[in-house]
């Protein structure tokens, strides 16, 4: 270990589209939703994070809320760097340093991100003082978050559904060997309900409250083996312009989703066409991996068996899958370093 060494703290980073993970000292210390609160008069942000999200569908002209990321990607670059520079000044560890120490960071990205998106994630971290800046494919890092062993030559299907974009890859021998990236997920999911209670109901409903009715009883299936129970909705009545409150059933929120879900089902049958005969036979054993947000939509693992007659497995806790993945790639810097970019 060089001198330099001694100040260099170690960081894994999450930066998705709904939600920012990190991991430092192999501890998850951030997990907090990708939201900047911006001035508008200064420029400035004012909340990020947790407290941003408060403020979201309340803010009056001076405020703005943004998300720094879409499809998986920055978006705006001045709100990214901001909430990355936020986030590692709530670390602890690192905030209670009197010399400011340099960072190495690992940070996953999309596999069907372009060159330019790739720079500007590189150029944010590097805003926070990182001396050094490791990109990591999300779905390899989140295969090796759901614990598959990356670099057997046995064939792994991994799905990975975030927030901005679903991450679907065959992995053998360390690589990706076929994938595709689908700008459809969780933010696609809360649209499809937007709309569908804007539609059938006269109701005009916030992000939030669509984002609290696909995490309490959103549904890939029109009928599940445990019904879930109804829950109420409160919101714009769009004929009175009063605030009105229904009851909404998860076969509704099926529907809501039906065709979007339809459209991943589509992309996995898709990336498993192109997939060689030798590792399509693998994946014929070892079945389907999910991982992500997404992963949690009741149903869903059980609807894609279906549509595909595979096996299909849920990581164990789907939404860290991918900074678990990232963090063990960077406390294993030189086992996976060939898997960086």
């Amino acid at each position: 270990m060089g001198i330099f060494d001694m100040f260099t703290e170690e960081i894994a980073i999450d930066l998705g589209t709904a939600n920012t993970l990190i991991i430092h000292n192999n501890k998850i210390v951030i997990d907090q939703p990708s939201i900047v609160a911006i001035d508008r008069l200064t420029g400035k942000a004012i909340a990020v994070g947790t407290q941003a999200k408060l403020m979201q569908g309340k803010t009056h002209e001076n405020i703005k809320v943004v998300r720094p990321l879409k499809d998986g990607v920055i978006a705006d670059f001045h709100a990214s760097e901001h909430m990355i520079k936020e986030f590692i000044k709530q670390i602890s560890e690192i905030k209670g340093k009197i010399v400011k120490p340099a960072l190495r960071i690992v940070i996953c990205i999309p596999s069907g991100i372009t060159e330019v998106e790739r720079r500007a994630v590189r150029d944010s971290a590097q805003k926070v003082n990182a001396k050094e800046v490791i990109l990591i494919y999300e779905p390899m890092a989140a295969a090796i978050g759901a614990g598959i062993d990356v670099e057997s030559p046995e064939g792994n299907m991994i799905v990975d559904i975030g927030g901005g974009t679903t991450e679907i890859a065959v992995i053998a021998l360390g690589g990706i060997v076929v994938d595709k990236s689908l700008k459809l997920a969780g933010d696609v999911f809360t649209n499809d309900i937007s709309y569908f209670i804007r539609s059938q109901h006269n109701l005009d409903i916030g992000e939030r409250t669509a984002e609290r009715i696909k995490i309490e009883i959103g549904s890939a299936l029109e009928e599940l083996d445990v019904p879930l129970d109804d829950i109420s909705v409160q919101g714009k009545d769009l004929i009175t312009g009063k605030p009105k409150e229904i009851m909404v059933n998860y076969k509704e929120i099926f529907r809501a989703l039906d065709k979007s879900i339809m459209r991943i089902e589509d992309a996995i049958l898709e990336t498993l066409s192109i997939t060689p005969p030798e590792l399509a036979t693998d994946i014929y054993k070892t079945g389907i991996f999910l991982a992500g947000g997404g992963a949690l939509l009741n149903g869903l693992a059980d609807r894609i068996h279906r549509k595909t007659g595979l096996p299909v497995f849920v990581a164990e806790d789907p939404l860290r899958a991918v900074v678990r993945g990232t963090g063990i790639a960077l406390k294993n810097n030189n086992k996976f370093r060939f898997l960086m970019k």
